[in-house]
């Protein structure tokens, strides 16, 4: 099994969750004692906050690549990004590696369609929701996103910020949850897309009226499917799917 290589801190709450289902997963398919082999570098979240806060996604950027090296020289042989906000800066990790990086977006992208989804809604970070680069990739696989009102846009992206990443679940917050995932559904999706990895902390499928793409457990799986893959089985030498141009600049450690 290749050892898989973790960019965590994003918020460390959701970085435990994919440790979790990471060795989970890995038991589940090999049985025993079995866990993953996996190396994580955790970044401090204050420092990217406060990069986000100033709008410096270069450094950020720069920051999240650093760590991917760090990472590949551990002997990562595959990088997973803890985070969907983040991967507004994946081209830049995915330069600065000689190993695959699995993209959160198009991992959910093929799971959107292989559900005969074509119009989803998507709660995340403002930043996922405002910012083109989530939709464009989205679009590049033929799938439509929808996002919440501005004022139900704010209300996502405190909850996440104020309560998720610093392990706070509130009951309150499920409900307002629930309440913009019916708006979305009765404005033509017919799929939600987690697309913040604390989400999941909070919202489950039995939240929701339509499908629900749960992104953190996603792209865990698909890393441990590639991670047990045989080395034939792995595309051009990486293992991660192709990933469709899209706009977007770089950030380092925001919650997922």
């Amino acid at each position: 099994m290749r050892t898989i290589g973790l960019i965590g801190g994003m918020s460390w709450e959701s970085s435990a969750e994919y440790y979790r289902l990471l060795n989970g997963l890995t038991r589940e398919r090999l049985g025993g004692h079995h866990c993953a082999p996996s190396v994580m570098i955790t970044v401090d979240f204050a420092e990217i906050e406060a990069m986000q806060r100033a709008d410096d996604w270069q450094g950020a950027a720069e920051r999240l690549a650093e760590a991917a090296v760090g990472l590949e020289r551990a002997g990562a042989e595959l990088v997973v990004l803890c985070t969907n906000t983040m991967h507004r800066v994946a081209d830049d990790i995915a330069a600065a590696i000689r190993i695959p990086f699995v993209d959160i977006v198009d991992v959910t992208a093929e799971r959107i369609l292989a559900a005969g989804s074509g119009t989803v809604g998507l709660l995340g970070t403002r930043f996922t929701m405002e910012g083109g680069f989530y939709r464009a990739r989205m679009a590049a696989h033929g799938i439509e996103v929808l996002v919440p009102e501005a004022s139900d846009r704010a209300l996502v992206h405190d909850v996440i910020y104020r309560e998720l990443t610093r392990g706070v679940v509130r009951d309150s917050s499920r409900q307002e949850f629930r309440r913009i995932i019916g708006d979305l559904a009765e404005r033509g999706a017919d799929g939600v897309v987690l697309g913040c990895t604390e989400i999941p902390l909070l919202i489950g499928p039995a939240d929701t009226p339509v499908h629900l793409f749960d992104t953190t457990r996603l792209h865990v799986e698909h890393a441990v499917e590639l991670a047990l893959a045989a080395p034939d089985a792995v595309p051009g030498g990486t293992s991660a799917p192709a990933r469709p141009a899209a706009t977007g600049g770089g950030a380092c450690s925001a919650p997922g």
